[in-house]
This record gives C-alpha cells, sequence and structure tokens, in this order.
C-alpha cells in the first residue's frame, strides 16, 4: 500500500445512488416454474483446472420473462432427493445477461455455473475421517451438464442492492470481480454499453482476478468491449504467474493499491463514482484497507470503531475489517 495517511471514519454519509427498481420472489422455490435451455458453452479463455460454463435458459411464458435485471440471482431446483429424502433445496445462481435478456426481448437469461469437483473431508461429528471419496456439487455439475433443450426448474429473482442506478449515466464505475463474479458484471457491462439506445459515456473500470490467465471468464467479450468503447477500461490481475520483472503477480485489490496514482485514484476522488466487489469471500478484506489507506474511507467505507479509524489501515487485522468496517451505499459487495 501507499504512505498515505490513515483515513478518519466518515462524518457526513456519502451520496447514495438511486438503484433501479427491482421485482423479486416472483416464482417461489417451492413452486418453480420450467425453463428451457438454448445455449451452454465453455467461457474460459483457456484449458484450467476449473470448468465454468456460460448457461442461457429461456424463461419465456413465466413470471420471470422480463421481469430480472441485472445483478440480480435467480434460483435452480436440481431435480432428486438429498441424503434425508427431502427434495434437494433451491440454489441460487447470479444472472449473467443484462436486463433486456440475451435475446434482447428478456426471455433469455443466463449464468455462470463452476462445477464443483472435491474430496470427502469430515465436516460433523461422526462423519467417516477416513471417507476420501470424490464429492461432487448437486447442482452445480447438474446445471453444467444440462444440454439445449433440456427443462430445468427456476424460481426467483433475488437482490435489489447489487444493481445499476436507475440514471447509469451520473455515475462513474470500478467493478471488481475474482472467478464467477464476474457474471453480474457481464450483464451490466452489456447494459451500460450494448443496449438499446445510447451507450453510456460514463467511465467505466473492470477489475479481473484471476489464479491464471487460462482463468479468465468471458475474456474474448470484455476485450472487443474495450476496443469498441474508449470509455471502457479492462484490467487483469493474475496472481499466481509471473511478472516480466519477476514479482509475483497481483490479487485484485493489489493491483488497485499500485495503479491508484495513475489509473484509479482519480476515479475514486470523484463523488459521482460508485465501486462494486464480486466474488470470493474475503476480497473485502484486502481492498476496504487500500481504500483507507489512500484516503477514501468517508465515501465508501462506515468503520464502526474509533479507535479503528484512528490507526494505519496497513496494521488492520482481517478480523476487524469482518467486523468493524462496512461499506456505503456507494460501495456494493456480494461475496460468497
Amino acid at each position: 500500500m501507499s504512505d498515505s495517511p490513515p483515513a478518519a471514519a466518515s462524518a457526513e454519509p456519502s451520496p447514495a445512488p438511486v438503484l433501479a427498481p427491482a421485482e423479486v420472489n416472483l416464482v417461489r422455490p417451492k413452486e418453480p416454474v420450467i425453463g428451457r435451455v438454448t445455449a451452454t458453452k465453455s467461457c474460459m479463455r483457456g484449458k484450467s483446472a476449473s470448468f465454468i460454463r456460460h448457461v442461457c435458459i429461456d424463461v419465456s411464458g413465466t413470471p420471470l420473462e422480463g421481469r430480472f435485471r441485472a445483478g440480480q440471482s435467480f434460483g435452480i431446483v436440481p431435480p432428486g432427493t438429498d441424503a434425508n429424502g427431502r427434495p434437494h433445496a433451491v440454489r441460487l445462481y447470479s444472472i449473467a445477461s443484462p436486463s433486456f435478456g440475451e435475446d434482447g426481448a428478456g426471455k433469455v437469461l443466463s449464468t455462470t455455473p463452476k462445477r464443483v469437483i472435491d474430496e470427502r473431508t469430515p465436516q460433523r461429528e461422526g462423519d467417516d475421517p477416513d471417507d476420501h471419496s470424490l464429492l461432487l456439487g448437486v447442482c452445480s455439475n447438474y446445471v453444467c451438464d444440462l444440454r439445449v433443450g433440456d427443462e430445468v426448474r427456476v424460481a426467483g429473482p433475488s437482490g435489489r442492492s447489487f444493481l445499476l442506478p436507475e440514471d447509469p449515466s451520473r455515475h462513474d464505475y470500478l467493478f471488481l470481480a475474482t472467478g464467477t463474479g464476474i457474471a453480474p458484471f457481464r450483464g451490466m457491462l452489456l447494459e451500460l454499453l450494448e443496449g438499446p439506445g445510447e451507450a453510456c459515456r460514463s467511465e467505466i473500470h473492470l477489475v479481473m482476478g484471476a489464479p491464471y490467465t487460462t482463468d479468465l471468464l468471458y475474456d474474448d467479450l470484455l476485450r472487443d468491449l474495450e476496443r469498441k468503447h474508449p470509455n471502457f477500461h479492462y484490467h487483469v490481475a493474475i496472481s499466481r504467474e509471473a511478472r516480466p520483472d519477476g514479482r509475483r503477480g497481483p490479487y485484485v485489490h493489489q493491483l488497485v493499491d499500485e495503479r491508484m496514482h495513475d489509473t484509479f485514484g482519480d476515479l475514486l476522488g470523484r463523488d459521482r463514482t460508485l465501486v462494486y466487489l464480486c466474488g470470493l469471500k474475503g476480497m473485502q478484506v484486502g481492498l476496504f484497507p487500500v481504500l483507507a489507506a489512500h484516503g477514501f474511507a468517508d465515501a465508501y467505507l462506515e468503520i464502526k470503531d474509533a479507535g479503528l479509524a484512528a490507526m494505519d489501515p496497513r496494521s488492520w487485522e482481517d478480523d476487524d475489517v469482518r467486523k468493524r468496517v462496512r461499506p456505503t451505499k456507494r460501495c456494493m459487495v456480494e461475496v460468497y
């Protein structure tokens, strides 16, 4: 991090964006409706240890048609029963399409499922410590296995707090993603830049974090958007590949920190800028001290402890960040 002095806790609330209205729970999980798969393909840049797909589902003729928004999630109810013989519970997946859908008419939504493949480990008292058999995620593998034409039970949508503003042109944007956390930003970017009518001219930055270059998701699409739209800037943080100078690659928050003076500082200093984080739980633990160390606590953070606010953010413990630092309404967080 930089040598900037620690930022004090906010004296006044930051101006809050007016988010676009969104409907929720149009379809209850216990009464799912039927969608139909229209497309499924890998969305990885290359050969990777992960298996992640882009799956499109036609929801026309259901209450979801034309009533979901980029940034929301929806439910998928996998077939079969759990270990106790009860029907499987609904699983939530981020919507990866813009509000006008993959088809332009709000009839086809998309999502970005990742296969869960692991070995069993003891989770509860009584579990067999010697059972290291293969564990497959019930819903993730079901969704990845779906073929074009297959029916799937869906519910939702969910979420009113991780949305684009009602008037996108009034704001600039910093989107920060890791892994499948890119899903809502794919939809948001298509909505901002490729939607009906004039493209949003606001300054938009996306930082995508991945262990290796081959793990980047939707990379071709994002580079194409950057070529077509001068106001969109695509940055990648590749953490497990060495840089040209031999240094280890950065995580998302480290790239923001390193590029603060030439790229992100001016953006974050504007009253109109919104920050969105989506990805692995703990992203905020790295980013929040960076924002505070560079003097942006007032705009994007609420520090709930006066003692912590008086400390150098570089010395904040992870647990303190989790318990005592909260985002303002200009900083929206979705982690899993």
